[in-house]
């Protein structure tokens, strides 16, 4: 019976990982800035620099569900201050 057998994981682990994946962009005739804007634009699609603000430090559980409520309600009341504003009353 093996009980440690960590250096076997970790070549499967390597095996399995493919490589070049990820968020890259190509710089077409030199123009570094355009580059970088799209990098930006995909960086924020897929949501990385939001999940690292998130890891950042560990937030409760209860914490989470009540930030979320809270963010709830005021989309709940801005959408209402919209319909009113709208209708007139």
């Amino acid at each position: 019976m093996k009980y440690n057998n960590r250096r076997n994981w970790n070549q499967r682990r390597q095996n399995t990982e493919s490589k070049g994946k990820g968020i890259y962009v190509e710089v077409r005739n030199g123009d570094a800035m355009k580059a970088i804007r799209i990098f930006k634009k995909k960086v924020q699609e897929e949501g990385i620099i939001q999940e690292y603000r998130e890891r950042q430090h560990y937030v409760k559980p209860s914490e989470k569900k009540r930030k979320a409520k809270q963010a709830g309600r005021k989309r709940w009341l801005k959408k209402l201050e919209k319909q009113q504003a709208e209708r007139g009353y």
